[in-house]
């Protein structure tokens, strides 16, 4: 059977948080929550699949943001150029998830339906649906549709043998996470399904959604297509770098080898 590694690219964080900015119904909400930012990449054999691009310093003065580093140079020391990426997966289109698609200007992006028709529908219309994206990424994912280079699912797919998505909603209409094969079994990248592990092991929604419900029932869904819990990975929790050891750089980590030992949800 063939699997794939997966590696957690950590390009920025936010540290100004509260668990008020993190969770619904908390009643520790003025206690510090720091938020991490990660662009994920799977690989096997010479087969690379980047899964969201994070966003550059333009965006980063843009929303007053700061990056610890381009996503370009927090890929370089896993030998990626943005320009030799075939494929990118977009859980959705918020900013720090597809900020970077036009650094990837000859990848195929493959997203959900529900995404693009949500990102460019009346919704917006709503400052605070809108809030999470910005124009100028979206207007890249619609010059990358009239170029021929997006692949549209509408729910489940196969992207390739031993990587999937499904779409769960909640945060955003058309969110999706990324179910993949590795040695450890089946691992969820979970993107903004989960922002934090207590997410989904505590029920506790994020404070940015669109449908409630979804959300809830996401966390169900993450369960059904994991192998196990510990193989759910959150979107943004620092506890992701406490529970993987590190490869090739200090701001990456490697996930498809599963959490080192004594790591507890």
């Amino acid at each position: 059977m063939n699997t794939w590694q997966i590696h957690a690219v950590k390009y920025a964080d936010r540290n100004a948080r509260t668990r008020r900015d993190s969770f619904i119904f908390d009643d520790n909400h003025d206690a510090p929550h720091a938020m991490d930012y990660f662009i994920w990449v799977l690989r096997r054999g010479d087969r690379t699949i980047v899964v969201d691009t994070g966003y550059d310093s333009q965006e980063a003065v843009h929303r007053d943001r700061p990056i610890l580093m381009e996503p370009a140079e927090a890929l370089a020391p896993l030998d990626i150029k943005p320009a030799e990426v075939d494929d990118v997966i977009v859980t959705h289109l918020h900013y720090d998830h597809a900020g970077g698609l036009h650094l990837f200007p000859n990848a195929t992006l493959h997203m959900q339906e529900a995404e693009m028709a949500y990102a460019t529908g009346p919704c917006m219309c709503h400052d605070t649906l809108r809030m999470p994206f910005s124009a100028p990424h979206i207007c890249e994912a619609v010059t990358r549709l009239y170029s021929g280079k997006v692949r549209f699912y509408d729910g489940d797919a196969e992207i390739a043998d031993g990587v999937t998505v499904h779409c769960i909603g909640g945060h955003s209409r058309g969110l999706q996470c990324v179910r993949v094969r590795t040695e450890s079994g089946w691992m969820v990248l979970a993107s903004d399904a989960a922002h934090y592990y207590e997410n989904f092991v505590a029920r506790k929604p994020f404070p940015i959604v669109v449908d409630l419900q979804n959300m809830l029932d996401g966390f169900d869904t993450l369960h059904r297509l994991a192998t196990a819990p510990q193989l759910i990975i959150p979107g943004h929790d620092p506890r992701v770098r406490e529970a993987f050891p590190t490869d090739v750089a200090s701001h990456i980590h490697r996930l498809d080898i599963g959490p080192v030992a004594g790591f507890q949800l």
